[in-house]
This record gives C-alpha cells, sequence and structure tokens, in this order.
C-alpha cells in the first residue's frame, strides 16, 4: 500500500509539472521580461522534447512589464510562438523541486518530435533557436551563473549571456528564471562549422566535454592523479560528443577527434602541451574556476572545443555552471575560501566521489611557465574588470535588479526557503540580504587569499 502511495504522489507531482510550493503568488507589474509557457498540462519530460508555445512581454530596459494584458494591451511583444521543450540539468534537476529547462524556438508546432527550427533574438540576444532557462533555487542569491559570466566575459573568446525573466507556466506563476544562451555552434556563439570528411575541413570544427556517463563518450586514455602524480587507475575520465552530436558524426570524424584527444593528453603528459591547448583560455577557465572554488570545476561541464586546423588547431574552453561557486556547497569543502579546487582529486576519492578531474590541471601548474603566466593573468584581472569594487558593484546591480519591484520576493514567496538549508547549501541565510552579505565576505576572503597565493599586491587607495 504504502508503495502505491508513492507512485500515485510521484504521479500527482509529475502531472503538476512541479509546480512550486505556493501556486497562489500574484505578479501585476514587474522590472523583468515575463515569459509565459503553454503546453496544455501535457508532462514535460527530461529526455524527450514536447510542443509548447512561448510569448515574452519585454517592454525594455527601465519599463515596466504587466501580467494583465487585457489592461495594458500595447505592450512589447519580445517572442511569440511555438517551442518545444524538456527539463534540464543533472544534480539540480534530480535535487531541486524548481526545475530549469531546455527551450528550441521553432517556425511550426512540435509534430511527432520533428519541427523546423526558428533563429530568433530573444531579449537582445544574438539569434539562435537553443536556449537555456535556467532556475536557481539552492543558489538562493540567483546570481552566481550570471556574475561568473559577467567577470569572465572580458577575457574568454566566448561567454553566454544571460537575461533574468519571470516565468508563468500553464498559468500558473513559477518564480523568477534566468533565460541563457549554450555554448553552442551557433553564429552568434561559438560560431562552429560542421566538419568535412577530409583534409583541413576533417579537422574542425569540435566541441567535447568532460562530464559524467548520461551520454555516448570517449574514455580517456589517462587516469586522474592524486596530489602526488600516483594515477587513480580504477577511474576514468570521460568525454562527451558536444558538436557534432555523436550520432551526426561520421566515423572518420568520430576517429579524427578521439585521436586528436589523445594526442592532446599525451602532450600535456610529456609537458610538450602548447601546440595543442590555449594555454591562455586554459589561464582564463582555471582562474574563473577557482576564484569561484567551484565543486564541480574541472570535471563537470567543462567544454572543450577546436576550429579547423587552418584557424587554430589548439583546444579552448568555455565557463559555464558556476551555482554550486562562491561558497555555495556543503559538499567537498565547497564553503571554504583558502584551498585550490584542482588540488581536490584526493579529497573526492576519500569522499567517494565517482567522477574525479582530468590530470591536465596538476601538471600544468606544476609547470614554471605555466604558474608565471598565470600569476601575470590575475595580477592583469586584478587591475582591471576584477578590482574588488568592480566585483561588488555587479553584485549590487544584480541584486538591486532582482529586488527593485519585487521579483526575489514573489520567487520566495513561490519557493520558500529562507532559514532552510536546501540540497547543496552550506551557509544557511535568512533572507536575500543576508545571502547577498555573506556572498560579498566569501568573495573578499577569496580575493584576499588568491592575492597572496599568486604574489598580487592590491595598490592601495
Amino acid at each position: 500500500m504504502g508503495l502505491i502511495l508513492l507512485a500515485l504522489t510521484a504521479c500527482i507531482k509529475r502531472s503538476g509539472n512541479f509546480q512550486p510550493d505556493n501556486t497562489d503568488v500574484r505578479l501585476d507589474s514587474t522590472n523583468l521580461p515575463i515569459v509565459w509557457i503553454e503546453v496544455d498540462g501535457d508532462s514535460i519530460e527530461r529526455d524527450a522534447r514536447i510542443g509548447g508555445r512561448m510569448k515574452i512581454i519585454h517592454n525594455g530596459d527601465g519599463k515596466l512589464n504587466y501580467a494583465d494584458t487585457i489592461s495594458h494591451p500595447n505592450q512589447r511583444v519580445n517572442y511569440q510562438g511555438y517551442i518545444s521543450l524538456r527539463h534540464r540539468g543533472n544534480s539540480t534537476y534530480y535535487n531541486s523541486p524548481k526545475k530549469g529547462y531546455s527551450i528550441r524556438t521553432l517556425s511550426e508546432p512540435l509534430w511527432r518530435g520533428i519541427a523546423k527550427k526558428d533563429n530568433v533574438s530573444l531579449l537582445g540576444m544574438g539569434r539562435d533557436n537553443n536556449w537555456a532557462l535556467l532556475a536557481p533555487y539552492n543558489d538562493k542569491s540567483m546570481m552566481r551563473d550570471l556574475l561568473a559570466f559577467e567577470i569572465s566575459r572580458p577575457w574568454m573568446e566566448y561567454v553566454p549571456q544571460g537575461r533574468y525573466c519571470e516565468v508563468f507556466l500553464d498559468g500558473t506563476y513559477y518564480g523568477v528564471f534566468i533565460l541563457a544562451e549554450l555554448a553552442t555552434k551557433g553564429r552568434y556563439r561559438l560560431d562552429l562549422r560542421k566538419p568535412g570528411d577530409q583534409g583541413d575541413a576533417l579537422t574542425g570544427d569540435y566541441m567535447m566535454e568532460v562530464d559524467n556517463n548520461d551520454d555516448v563518450t570517449y574514455v580517456s586514455k589517462h587516469h586522474p592523479i592524486s596530489n602526488n602524480g600516483t594515477p587513480y587507475t580504477n577511474r576514468h575520465i570521460l568525454f562527451q560528443y558536444k558538436f557534432p552530436d555523436y550520432e551526426d558524426m561520421e566515423e572518420c570524424q568520430r576517429d579524427y577527434i578521439n585521436h586528436r584527444v589523445d594526442l592532446m593528453e599525451n602532450a600535456l603528459a610529456s609537458g610538450n602541451y602548447r601546440d595543442y591547448i590555449d594555454v591562455m583560455s586554459f589561464i582564463d577557465y582555471q582562474l574563473a574556476m577557482e576564484l569561484g572554488h567551484n565543486v564541480d570545476a574541472y570535471r563537470f561541464s567543462v567544454k572543450f572545443y577546436k576550429r579547423r586546423d587552418s584557424e587554430d588547431p589548439r583546444f579552448k574552453l568555455v565557463v559555464w555552471d558556476m551555482n554550486l561557486a562562491y561558497g555555495n556547497s556543503h559538499r567537498l569543502q565547497g564553503w571554504r575560501n583558502d584551498t585550490w579546487r584542482y588540488l581536490s582529486n584526493d579529497m573526492m576519492n576519500d569522499e567517494g566521489e565517482t567522477f574525479l578531474m582530468p590530470f591536465w590541471w596538476q601538471r600544468l601548474n606544476s609547470d614554471p611557465q605555466y604558474t608565471a603566466q598565470l600569476k601575470a593573468r590575475w595580477a592583469e584581472y586584478r587591475r582591471s574588470n576584477l578590482r574588488e569594487e568592480n566585483v561588488m558593484a555587479i553584485i549590487d546591480s544584480l541584486s538591486n535588479v532582482l529586488t527593485s519591484h519585487g521579483a526575489e520576493h514573489r520567487n520566495s514567496q513561490a519557493w520558500p526557503s529562507w532559514g532552510i538549508k536546501v540540497w547543496g547549501n552550506y551557509y544557511v541565510a535568512s533572507d536575500f540580504e543576508d545571502e547577498v552579505a555573506h556572498l560579498k565576505q566569501w568573495l573578499h576572503e577569496r580575493i584576499t587569499w588568491m592575492d597572496k597565493q599568486l604574489g598580487y599586491q592590491p595598490i592601495e587607495n
């Protein structure tokens, strides 16, 4: 009987599309764009897309948007059309009641899983058909991903953009989300071209990802290592095929990129790696991960890509997935701000973590030439966009966007969690102001520690 009741409860929750704890939140006006998604009561899946419709009201920066479109009929419609969608995320999907979505904009309704994709510009972001609605829940500041993007943007070749919005699903208020670009092939993103089957065209473009085993993977020939360099021979690093998708690749293309990854790793192991990786891209990625002390750094969502050899034969990296960063994790001492994440394989192994990080980072950081460049790059950061007052100004700006017209308050009504420890949290804030103050203090201490470790002396005002 108990199993039947559990099954019924799960079915009811599923058919309700994971509704908020409070479904009676009212939104009259907001400074954030309003996103309406309609699926007519269909259950949104994680692994298969369903059809729907989406409408976005955005009257422009600095102007209010109104949920009552009858009383306010002349509002600016940023998008209105067909979509396909599914739930997205791994640990956040399974551990957070507020689910994110993968959205495809379509030119016609989804029919039997087939419909023409429609490249559109949403909220001022570049035209594409592939979008994410990130669902900040365990990150109670709702700003860690956007903070990481803004910090990294001046330095990396491509950093996704994101916009806060308030979402309704089938008429129910679901809270604050982040409509975000994905690090994908689109013209206004990484602009990766489909590889050919011979010559220079065969050499690019490709994207792989260090991640888990929830998709087709290529297994690294190099095991992860401990801090003293001893291989963990019972652990393996997995690379997923992100572009092209595995099923869209010809055998010669899979053979090429697999071999190219082997060459890169062999070069990293031998120390002769500079022809295979863009060193500055790896440094920028490392500094972003280390500043955030991200518990998933280097081992999950690590997207690396290469273009055709005639353009640039070296692998580069992209920043993504920072919701467990900046002290926001009880796992693997993620709350600390006085250790290096790239040296945490031993800790992960002790705690029984299945997925460790590649050996790349310990080897790179044992190279004096690499560490000299790392320190110089940190100093360059700190003299420009990573001045502490700049970082705090970004936080203040994001906080103001969330609070000035009640968006954070409505989200907290829909998903009440202040004073409650939810999955991921180490620090349990009493309210939004407390959470932001904690984030600022954590970052101040982290920057101070990294300055000391990397030999940077801040200039006193």
